[in-house]
């Protein structure tokens, strides 16, 4: 739970940061000093994020509050089901483990599970990016040179591949 208070945490001082950036252009605004403020272990934490997080976090609450309602009330319900998966899979783990623990020591568990499994999947994202860009680039290649070797104007392709309508008998 605690996670959860500082992701809103830090999601209302990324907006009242938006915020006074908006402010900053139009002075005229009201009260532009308001704002949530975090507390210093959650600014502690968003100072601690690399550069490229904080980015991505950035650009995540720009398009969250660009999104409907519709589309955002879509999203927690998605998150809550990822979430409630990820619990279970947490808790599958300990038990598999046989780690027999106090509820502090549990929820530091999950919580060491759930963030090593972040890394390892946003790993495995880059690493299938990384690979589908590698085998792509020599079907483009391969398909510019069958596709470049057709006359432009043509209203028919030159090689077509057909398959026959009626088995033969």
């Amino acid at each position: 739970m605690g996670r959860r208070r500082f992701a809103a945490a830090l999601v209302a001082g990324t907006f009242a940061g938006l915020t006074s950036a908006t402010l900053a252009q139009n002075p005229a605004g009201p009260n532009p000093g308001a704002g949530p403020r975090m507390r210093p272990a959650m600014r502690e934490h968003w100072h601690a994020m690399s550069p490229a997080d904080r980015q991505r976090f950035r650009s995540n609450a720009e398009r969250w509050l660009a999104m409907p309602p519709e589309q955002q009330r879509a999203f927690r319900i998605q998150e809550g089901i990822r979430r409630e998966r990820l619990q279970r899979e947490a808790e599958a783990a300990m038990r598999e483990s046989g780690l027999q623990l106090e509820a502090e020591r549990r929820a530091q568990f999950e919580r060491r599970y759930m963030e090593e499994r972040r890394r390892i999947d946003r790993a495995m994202r880059q690493e299938m990016q990384e690979r589908r860009q590698r085998e792509l680039t020599p079907v483009v290649e391969q398909l510019k040179k069958e596709f470049g070797q057709q006359p432009q104007n043509s209203a028919a392709p030159t090689a077509v591949h057909t398959s026959s309508a009626s088995p033969s008998k």
